[in-house]
């Protein structure tokens, strides 16, 4: 379609006056060109709201509502959203004319990132390759694990989630993402989480070339036994396996330290053979991520000249994205971010907690730092536990929105559910959330829970409307035309 001026006239380009121009059309663009499904549940459960500014832990819409971000871009935005000292730094980088991306040449920032995460990593990891996102570092991972053992078996944990690449998929153990893609990677075995004797069984014939797993499962927030990865750590070993520790989600402070896997003694006892990371890393500027290994590994994977570009990816090392991060690492120290996790993420998971046997449902609290999961279950008394069981049989998805749908609307707070038919919430905010905020979320979702334990009541209702919603909406063309 050719330009028909305004905001994109002959005077240049002006965001501002192009968003303003069509901020009413937003939804329906979305709908129109991107994903009318998504669109329709957005509108179903409430979550259509129109945000023009975000900022540290907050998102605001066109009525001038703060909501409190409990989701933080899924865990993307470890210093808040729009930090200005990450911003300024991408606008010098831009300023300055760096030569992004020569190609065949030195990337003049890269070193200088890759040298800052050696320092924090945990153990050994003395190599770096950058990749754009956690599926990409994923896939890189587990191509340097196949080469430097000359193995091909991968092990991974049901309900692990390492992306959606057709690689990092073939590692996810969540059937929900998987279902409809036909045959993925071959010889890959699936095992439960934080179950020892399974992983042994799994390593005793020799013959595996990683065993892949996350220090908290982001599917859930499952939290292994204490010294469950270094028992792994030492199979791996025993068996000739690399250890990949993804940390894309749990890494940069989101666990209230640099990485998850220390609060398991990772650098100390036991060292990951490789680790890949991601998410906070650009600031929530820049899409980026990393994947950090072993020298003998990286060795093994580029042994001279003839190989050393057997793995790559155009975008590894933009200049943006290295200054986005090298900018970020900053800013969490200058501003003890990673404490901040600890310290808030301490408190808000101590009132969160006391809702366990106050309020019937609440199964349990758990989580690390500002990593936490809200797990519910069926009632004991008759009442609710027909509420329960005729919310679950309409749709096993469903309970968790009767608690996140008033959160939203009525407390301006953004959560999310912690995976598919699970009755769990996880709540992952910027790494900046105050102690006040997280009163805020405890008092809300105190709030929230206490209205799905009156039945019939308000939250029940959520189900039937949820449901006639979504059958309205679904109908096939067919059947909706004779209606």
């Amino acid at each position: 379609m050719p330009d028909s001026g305004g905001p994109l006239g002959a005077s240049g380009f002006d965001l501002k006056a192009l968003l303003d121009a069509r901020a009413h059309e937003m939804m329906d663009l979305h709908e129109q060109y991107i994903n009318p499904a998504v669109t329709g549940v957005l509108k179903t459960i409430g979550f259509d709201a129109t945000y023009v500014r975000g900022e540290g832990a907050y998102l605001f819409d066109d009525r001038g509502n703060r909501y409190i971000d409990c989701l933080g871009g899924y865990a993307v935005f470890a210093c808040g959203r729009n930090h200005p000292v990450i911003r300024a730094a991408i606008t010098q980088a831009m300023d300055m004319d760096l030569p992004s991306l020569p190609g065949v040449g030195l990337f003049r920032t890269a070193g200088l990132l890759a040298e800052s995460l050696v320092k924090i990593a945990p153990g050994e990891l003395g190599k770096v390759m950058f990749a754009s996102a956690g599926g990409e570092a994923v896939d890189i991972a587990l191509k340097m694990a196949r080469i430097a053992t000359g193995r091909t078996r991968i092990v991974h944990c049901a309900r692990s989630y390492h992306g959606l690449t057709i690689g990092s998929l073939s590692v996810t153990g969540n059937p929900e993402f998987r279902d409809g893609f036909g045959p993925l990677l071959a010889d890959v075995v699936e095992i439960p989480f934080n179950d020892l004797p399974a992983i042994e069984q799994a390593l005793a014939g020799n013959n595996v070339a990683a065993f892949i797993v996350e220090p908290i499962q982001g599917k859930g927030v499952n939290i292994p036994h204490e010294a469950y990865l270094k028992s792994v750590a030492d199979l791996c070993t025993k068996h000739g396996t690399i250890f990949i520790v993804d940390e894309i989600q749990t890494g940069m402070g989101r666990t209230g330290r640099w990485w998850a896997s220390e609060h398991d003694g990772a650098g100390t006892t036991w060292q990951p053979d490789i680790m890949v990371i991601g998410k906070a890393m650009g600031g929530g500027y820049c899409p980026l991520s990393a994947v950090l290994c072993r020298d003998w590994i990286h060795t093994k994977v580029f042994p001279g000249m003839a190989q050393s570009a057997k793995i790559q990816n155009t975008f590894s090392m933009y200049d943006t994205g290295m200054v986005a991060a090298l900018a970020t690492l900053h800013v969490m120290r200058q501003e003890r971010i990673v404490e901040n996790a600890r310290d808030v993420g301490a408190h808000l998971l101590a009132g969160l907690s006391a809702m366990v046997g106050k309020h019937e449902m609440v199964k349990s609290v758990r989580g690390r730092g500002l990593m936490i999961g809200v797990e519910f279950g069926r009632p004991s008394s008759l009442a609710l536990k027909l509420g329960w069981d005729a919310l679950h049989k309409l749709d096993a998805n469903l309970f968790c929105q009767a608690i996140l749908m008033p959160l939203m609307s009525e407390h301006k707070i953004l959560a999310q559910v912690a995976g598919y038919k699970l009755d769990n919430i996880k709540l992952i905010p910027p790494l900046v959330l105050s102690k006040a905020d997280a009163d805020v979320v405890i008092s809300a979702m105190n709030k929230a829970v206490a209205s799905c334990h009156r039945f019939p009541g308000p939250a029940w209702e959520v189900g039937a409307r949820l449901t006639a919603a979504a059958a309205k909406r679904f109908v096939p063309r067919q059947s909706a035309a004779k209606i």
